[in-house]
Formats: structure tokens, sequence, C-alpha cells
């Protein structure tokens, strides 16, 4: 074994990393797969048998490549299932002269390897993991002193920085945004292509996991894991997605249908928050082909994609490393309530929660608006605790780490952060939801009805979710006019009542 122990975690499978520009006799790569990460919150099968899936076709990558790699894995004697303690043994074991990791993105690892080297009697160095296009303090130092962190500038400011979409020093279009051309709604999805798709064989990792009684949720498809393990299939995602989706993609990002769970959205987002893909490298491939043939691919699809890795990814986590670890507490609405038990089984009469959750359960996967405006929607405005939200959120998505996660759920979805993130929270009755999907045409309840037999939940928890927060929304400009619709209702106090019993038996919509 060399002298020198690098660590390697999950999400740091970073193919392009200078670590790996030459073999090195002195140095020994450590992974591992630990119940330490398998269990800090009930994760979807799919997400734990993909991540250990990946973390190995890496391991067997680089040493193929001449690297050497210790890997232990989740079943193996020796695993403590603990990062340092597995470390300390391994250094005194082998007698480690000096070791070496990069950064990690979750606060808990960065503490938990930051106090572990502190105690270290051997030289120590925290490597830079050279994938994000900021680095963690940059939305800190260009926030500083306001109260809230408007996207919008900050995505301006990288695209300034790294030219991106930009003619000089005016944006390409002559607009920054593209917001408000991609909103379309699909009736028609025969025309949707297939998704490239994969079959892994991940028996043995299953067989794995029920033998160390590691707890999941969802299924894994008879077919395989349909998600990429590596760098040529995550490339191979990169290539389909510019070849085939992005000309479409735009314009109905916030789309949803009953009959396509991914319409135009790629499969880029785990192999991109495992570092199996660089963000810079994606819009960079996405900015050529649109300049290779700009008739093909729309500006406004093609802004919105980059907007979203490199304004909101970017974004995120800079507000992660900002503000953690006080905003994991946050709670600005005091919500106390309990997810009801059809997160868990998508049985729900609601047929937008049910399609939303149920593909969720299946594939490990929903886009961004049924992730905000369909489950998050419905968990702000029945006042679920942002604790119970974040770890559903965190356990049923594969492309879930807590950096990009909590900020989406607490911040974005749930306003728990009082709108440092969000500058209203995003709620919906049903008429968004409607005009953005086919959910309700074939709903048990009526879109149509605030009260009364079958009346949609969601419209009568939308009026009393503003009424009840009254005190704390009411001054804010951008929704001034829902307290003005509000208080001219003839049938307000009916409406509130319907939507307070619908919140005395969630369980049972």
């Amino acid at each position: 074994m060399g002298n020198k122990l690098r660590l390697l975690l999950g999400d740091q499978l970073n193919y392009l990393h200078s670590w790996f520009k030459t073999p090195d006799p002195e140095v020994v790569y450590l992974m591992m797969e630990m119940r330490q990460e398998t269990d800090y919150v009930v994760h979807h099968i799919q997400k734990v048998v993909a991540f250990f899936a990946a973390m190995r076709s890496f391991a067997g990558y680089m040493q193929a490549k001449g690297h050497a790699f210790r890997y232990l894995t989740l079943d193996d004697p020796a695993n403590a299932q603990n990062l340092t303690v597995n470390l300390e043994t391994i250094i005194e074991r082998e007698q480690i002269s000096s070791f070496e990791y990069m950064l990690p993105d979750e606060y808990r690892l960065d503490q938990q390897l930051d106090q572990f080297c502190r105690g270290l009697q051997i030289p120590w160095r925290a490597w830079d993991s050279e994938h994000f296009i900021t680095e963690r303090e940059f939305l800190k130092k260009f926030f500083h002193g306001k109260k809230t962190f408007l996207m919008e500038s900050f995505y301006r400011q990288l695209r300034k920085q790294h030219s991106v979409l930009m003619d000089g020093s005016l944006p390409q279009g002559d607009r920054w945004n593209f917001d408000s051309e991609n909103r379309g709604n699909i009736s028609d999805v025969s025309e949707v292509p297939e998704l490239i798709q994969f079959s892994h064989h991940v028996d043995s990792l299953v067989t794995m996991l029920k033998s160390c009684d590691v707890k999941t949720l969802g299924m894994l498809p008879e077919t395989g894991l349909d998600w990429p393990i590596g760098r040529e299939d995550s490339l191979a995602v990169l290539d389909f997605f510019c070849e085939t989706l992005l000309p479409s993609f735009g314009k109905y990002q916030d789309a949803m249908h009953t009959d396509s769970r991914f319409l135009f959205h790629s499969k880029l987002s785990f192999a991109l928050n495992t570092k199996m893909l660089a963000p810079l490298e994606v819009i960079r491939r996405v900015e050529s082909v649109w300049s290779n043939d700009p008739d093909m691919y729309p500006l406004a699809g093609v802004e919105g994609f980059i907007r979203q890795i490199l304004g909101w990814r970017e974004y995120m986590r800079g507000v992660y490393w900002a503000r953690m670890p006080e905003y994991a507490e946050l709670n600005f609405f005091g919500h106390t309530r309990s997810l009801p038990r059809f997160f868990w089984t998508g049985e729900t009469k609601m047929n937008c929660m049910s399609h939303a959750i149920n593909q969720s359960l299946q594939s490990a996967y929903a886009h961004h608006i049924q992730r905000l405006m369909v489950t998050g929607n419905f968990a702000l405005l029945a006042g679920i605790a942002p604790d119970e939200v974040d770890a559903w959120y965190l356990g049923i998505y594969i492309d879930a780490i807590q950096w990009v996660e909590i900020t989406n759920t607490r911040g974005m979805s749930q306003y728990a952060d009082g709108g440092l993130v969000g500058t209203k929270p995003y709620v919906s009755s049903a008429n968004y939801i409607d005009k953005m999907s086919n959910y309700c045409g074939s709903c048990y309840y009526d879109k149509n009805k605030k009260l009364g037999f079958r009346a949609c939940p969601f419209n009568s928890l939308y009026w009393a979710f503003y009424e009840r927060h009254r005190p704390l929304l009411e001054k804010n400009p951008r929704i001034g006019f829902v307290y003005r619709t509000l208080d001219r209702m003839k049938s307000k106090e009916e409406i509130l009542a319907q939507a307070e019993f619908y919140l005395q038996d969630l369980n049972s919509l």
C-alpha cells in the first residue's frame, strides 16, 4: 500500500480531476460503502444501488488506468460502517504517512472530516473537487449585506464571467431570461421520443442490501437499473439530450403528462451530482449545438436549460454554504404536520399527487415542476413540517444530495427560509396544475369546485394557507392581490371550513 491515502466519497466520481492525470505508486485511493450513508434517511432502492454501482465502476476504471484503489464494500467484515472509524483503522494499520480528501459537498461530512483531520498526527490536505463553476464562498461574498439572494443577478454575473450565451457584453437574443417562453402545455405525447435506456444488472447489489438489512423505499425495474453509472454512460445521456430532446425541451420543460415520465427532460442530474459530468462541459456542449444550428435549437430552450445549471444549480449550492447549518432548522411558518401516508404509497384520490408520487417510487425521479408545484405545493398548503419534507425529498430522488435538495425544498418549495431564495411562496390551486398537465381530467376530485363533495383539496387549501399566514405574507408586494381576492369572496368562511375538514384527515384524501 502507498504512503499517501486519498479519500473519495460516493458523489466525487470526477473522472477529470487532476488527481487522476498520472498514476502515482505512492498514492492509494479509498472508497467505502457505509451504513452511515445508507441510513441517515430512508433512500430509494435505485438511489442506493446507483451510487454503489457508479462507485464500483469508477474504482474499476481507475484501477485499469493504473491507480491503486482500496474499496470497502458494505458487507466487508472489516467495514466499521463509519467514515472516521474506518479511516482511523486503515491509517494506523497501513502506517499511512499523509492523508488527503476532496472537500465534501454536504455540511455534515465536511464537519466530520474537518474534525477528524484536526486530530490527525500525520500531514493532511483538503482539495477542491474541481467540479463546480463557483467556489463555495462566491455567492456569500456576491450578496454580502443583502437580506435576500436574487438568483437572476447571480446568474447574469456568471453569464458574463464565463461568457456563456453572450454576444460581446450583451446576452444572446438581447434578453437574459426567456422563462416566459418555456411554459407550454402538451396534450399529445405521441411525438415524445423514447429516452436512452440502460439495463445495468445489479442483482448482487440488491442481494447485499437485503443481507445487510438496509431499509429502502421504491422499486427497481425488472429490466435492471436504468441510470448512467459511468463516464461513458453519462456522455451518452448528454449526447442523446442534445441531439434528440433539446429542440423541444424549453417549450415543454414545465409540462406534465400521465403518459410520459420524462417528456423532454434528460437523465443528466444524477450524472452531474455524482460528478461523472462537469457542469461547464454540459453548458459548453449545449451552447455549441445551438451555435452550430440555431434554427433547430430555439434560444429560449437553450437559455432555459443553461439557467438550470449555471443559474439554479450553482446558486443553490452557494446558498447552502452561505447559510448552513442554520438553514436546516428554518421553519418560517412553524409548520408541524406529518407527511400523509400516501407520500410513501402513492395511494390517494388526488390524481396529480398519485401520479407524481407513484412515478417517484417507480423511477426515483420527477421533474422540477412535479416536485415544486405538485408534491411540494401540497406539502406547503397542508402545513407539513419542513424536516419531514426534506427527508422525503432527500430519500426518494436519485439526484438528491443535501446541498441541492434542502435549498430547493426548504427554500424554493416550502418557503421555510422566509424568502431568502423565493420572493413568494410557490403555491397554487388546481388551476395551475390543470393548465400545465392532463392530471385533472381523470381525477376523482373536481378541479372547478372549492366547496362540497369531491371539491379539489388544492382549491380550499390554497385560500386557507393565505388566510392562516396573513400576518406573515400580507405585506409581500407580489401577493397583495391574493388577499384582495380572498376578502371579496362571499363564500370565504365556507372555503376555510372546507380546508379545515381536509386538514383534519389528510390520509383520507
